[in-house]
Order: structure tokens, then C-alpha cells, then sequence
């Protein structure tokens, strides 16, 4: 999130300032990126020291799940419309985001053989290396003025992605990086 600027300098040169209206993103970064961490740290806090954080963490834990679906599905839905007129542009895209997970489940291995991690921090590793919490930055996509809307749809079909190669990874990974057995001694 810090190199943002740097990126989007990157990318649009030198016209960014006339490109680019600072403040939508300024509001989507602290509306649906810092305010949310800041309540998640407050709760954490109030966790360490109050059974009502203890029990706010239980909550928004079993609730963690149904609200990111219901999230992406509204995501989604509402990005349709531009997904359905940029289908060139998404498909483009599309193979870079397909082959990323398959690549990362190699370099997971790797890592977790050159770093002698265990099965489950190794299995950590692979999927916390695929995933790259493309829904932190749609609100970010979303205020970029409209010849650049594109970047919104381009966010949410590696989002759609991300979620597909997870569910294939919770099958996948384990065989790719499976518990060995203690080698018996005779």
C-alpha cells in the first residue's frame, strides 16, 4: 500500500497529478483500508484485556467467512456490466492470473525444502504466497477516474481467479506438499 504512489507514477508518468484526483483515493484508503484495520486492532486490543473483545473476535470470526462472500459477491455483481464489455481486455489478463498460482505452489515447495519448514507452515507459505488480497486495493481501482475503470475490472477477475486456484489448492497442496512419515529405525 505504501508504494501505490510509486506504482501509479510508474504507470501513468508524469501526467499523474492531471490524471489522477487524489482525493477519492485518499477517502477509499482511509475509509475501507485504514478505518477497518484500526477497529480490528482496537478489538484486538480490547480482546487482550475484556471478555466483550474476547467474544466481539469470537463473533467476527464464525462471521469472517459469510461476509467476504457476501463482499465479493456485491463486488462482483456490481463489476458485471464492465466485465461484459472489456471480456479482450480480461482475456488478456487471464493467463498471467492462472499461471501465478501454479507457479507459486512450485516456488512454495521450493521455499519450504530450501528453509526445512514443516508441512504445515510450508502449506502456509504456498498459500499465503498465491494470494494477493486484490480486494485491498478495489476501492483504490474504483476511484480512478473513468479512462482507467478498467483497472476495476482487471482487480475483481484476479479476485474470481484467486478464489477458484484456492479451492483447488486446498485439494492440490497437500499432495504437492504432503506429512512424511518419520523414517523407522531398525
Amino acid at each position: 500500500m505504501a508504494l501505490l504512489p510509486l506504482y501509479l507514477l510508474l504507470f501513468l508518468g508524469s501526467d499523474l497529478a492531471t490524471i489522477v484526483d487524489p482525493g477519492p483515493f485518499i477517502e477509499a484508503f482511509v475509509v475501507l483500508i485504514v478505518v477497518p484495520l484500526t477497529l480490528a486492532l482496537c478489538t484486538e486490543l480490547l480482546a487482550n484485556r475484556h471478555r466483550a473483545g474476547v467474544v466481539i473476535t469470537r463473533v467476527m470470526t464464525a462471521l469472517m467467512v459469510p461476509l467476504m462472500a457476501a463482499t465479493l459477491f456485491t463486488v462482483v455483481a456490481s463489476q458485471i456490466p464492465q466485465v461484459r464489455d472489456s471480456l479482450g481486455t480480461v482475456a488478456r489478463v487471464l493467463p498471467v492470473y492462472v499461471a501465478f498460482p501454479v507457479i507459486m505452489a512450485l516456488v512454495g515447495r521450493l521455499a519450504t525444502r530450501a528453509f526445512g519448514l514443516d508441512v504445515p507452515a510450508g502449506r502456509a507459505l504456498t498459500f499465503s504466497g498465491a494470494t494477493r488480497n486484490s480486494l485491498v486495493v478495489l476501492p483504490l481501482a474504483l476511484a480512478l477516474p473513468e479512462p482507467y475503470a478498467i483497472a476495476a475490472v482487471v482487480v475483481v477477475t484476479q479476485t474470481l481467479v484467486e478464489l477458484v486456484a484456492m479451492i483447488v489448492y486446498v485439494r492440490a497442496i497437500p499432495h504437492l506438499q504432503p506429512h512424511r512419515r518419520p523414517a523407522q529405525s531398525a
